[in-house]
């Protein structure tokens, strides 16, 4: 594992640069859009936990209203009310993790990975669990092809341990094939 990180990292740098020049006229059209449609900024940041427990705020794109946080619960729900119908699509189609480009490019975050979690759910990791903390957290992993959200927390967090135990450009190779199906799908998504 120690040997394949820094290709992993310095992969995940080049292609989120690359990734952006094409990517930056949708991009700026969707900010738009989401400032149109309602009140607040277009992107929304939030404190998420990375390697080694570092704390990071993950810039996605805002799919609900401005001030969510403060009308509703964590986590989100099915048909949650504070999603906006742009946020909808956002949501389903996973254009709102676009800006997590910007958190690969500043070494926060990788392609591919454990899921970032929020600071209150991470305080109830076991020490086990607190293992998913060795590698930078993705924007797919193995927990989001296979299940997403219909998946509970120790669920994720099991397959996310799998992925450490065993990261390699293979199984990475494998999951980003697999994440196109998964995001086709729709499966999982809140």
């Amino acid at each position: 594992m120690k040997a394949y990180l820094p290709l992993k990292y310095t992969l995940d740098f080049i292609f989120a640069l690359l990734m952006l020049i094409p990517l930056g006229p949708l991009m700026l059209l969707v900010a738009l859009a989401i400032r149109l449609e309602s009140k607040g900024p277009a992107l929304y940041l939030q404190n998420r936990v990375g390697v080694n427990e570092k704390v990071f705020k993950i810039f996605k794109f805002r799919t609900m209203v401005a001030n969510a946080d403060q009308i509703g619960p964590l986590l989100t729900q099915n048909a949650d009310p504070r999603i906006t119908r742009l946020g909808q699509f956002l949501r389903h189609s996973s254009i709102d993790e676009l800006p997590q480009l910007i958190n690969i490019l500043k070494g926060e975050m990788s392609f591919i990975g454990p899921r970032p979690e929020v600071p209150p759910i991470v305080e109830t990791y076991t020490h086990r669990q607190r293992g998913v903390f060795q590698v930078r957290p993705g924007i797919s992993g193995w927990a989001q092809v296979n299940g997403r959200d219909e998946l509970d927390i120790p669920t994720k967090l099991n397959l996310d341990l799998d992925y450490v135990e065993k990261v390699s450009l293979m199984f990475d190779l494998k999951i980003f094939l697999l994440t196109f199906p998964a995001l086709l799908s729709k499966r999982g998504v809140n």
